[in-house]
């Protein structure tokens, strides 16, 4: 059952037309592994944290249908994102599950959790389908970085990427972006920090504007259907992540289907238990993180 909607989800404040994203296709389905994490950091766009379950942990009994569906539905890959996945106790038999149906990608701290499953996980790497790995290193400095996720985090991190790569696993980063940085300047900074790693100086970076905490409201201009024809073109809006991908979400013991990794913390997205039925519901631009996917191209996918 689709959550019942109000009158913002199709109108602005000023009574304009929404822009809306018309779903296209399901060429990605990301799980949301659950809100626990070992590290707590201020910044996080889920809020997570040691003990918090604002999302439940999932199961492999949990997702085995979703995944199972997905592929019937033609999907291309398989992403995994939390809180940290490895602090969920079921996330290595998930994966594996996973990776024998498709492409895998997961998001990760590569701290502990990660370094006490490599050993579980490391045949992975060279299995039916490639698994790859997004490692957060928010900045190239270790002061910097340590600042929001601990003393030491830096280092675990770089030690886990590292450790991932060794091992044969595709490895990326994903890091924080500031409004008015060079941007080729900090990735300088990136390729000198790979290189003395030893991993390669051209690794893939994702780089995330402050997508702010879990049920804020920061202001942002209002996406209008306007907007979305005047600024962007059917091409544009078909990269748009809503357009091909969808979230499972455990909440209160019973599965989810949300159109984005990003819109959890808003009732109106939850497009209740029914992957299938749910390609069919069009997607309200009226989150305010959604003005950085239509502003940016900010997307949690690297495809």
């Amino acid at each position: 059952m689709i959550q019942e909607r109000t009158q913002a989800w199709n109108f602005t404040p000023k009574g304009e037309p929404r822009g809306f994203i018309e779903p296209e296709t399901l060429r990605e389905l990301w799980f949301h592994t659950g809100t626990n994490c070992n590290l707590s950091c201020s910044f996080c766009l889920e809020g997570s944290g040691p003990g918090v379950f604002r999302l439940d942990e999932i199961s492999l009994e949990d997702v085995a249908p979703y995944l199972d569906e997905a592929v019937r539905l033609g999907v291309e890959r398989f992403s995994f994102t939390g809180g940290e996945p490895f602090m969920a106790a079921g996330f290595p038999a998930i994966l594996e599950y996973a990776a024998s149906l498709r492409p895998c990608l997961v998001l990760t701290n590569a701290t502990r959790p990660l370094s006490r499953s490599l050993a579980t996980i490391a045949h992975l790497a060279h299995g039916a389908n490639p698994v790859s790995f997004r490692v957060s290193l928010d900045r190239p400095d270790p002061e910097q970085h340590d600042a929001a996720r601990g003393e030491g985090s830096f280092e675990r991190a770089l030690h886990g990427l590292t450790a991932l790569y060794t091992l044969g696993f595709s490895v990326s980063v994903a890091r924080h972006a500031d409004r008015d940085e060079d941007a080729a300047a900090v990735s300088r900074r990136y390729a000198a920090l790979f290189k003395n790693a030893g991993l390669p100086e051209n690794l893939n970076i994702v780089a995330f504007p402050d997508l702010g905490r879990p049920s804020t409201s920061p202001e942002v201009p209002q996406i209008t259907t306007d907007c979305m024809t005047r600024y962007h073109t059917a091409e544009s809006r078909s990269r748009f992540m809503c357009a091909f991908s969808k979230m499972i979400v455990k909440r209160g013991g019973k599965m989810q289907v949300l159109p984005c990794t990003l819109v959890d913390d808003d009732e109106e997205y939850y497009f209740g238990t029914d992957l299938e039925a749910a390609l069919n519901e069009p997607v309200s631009l009226r989150h305010h993180r959604c003005f950085s996917c239509f502003a940016y191209g900010a997307s949690c996918s690297e495809s």
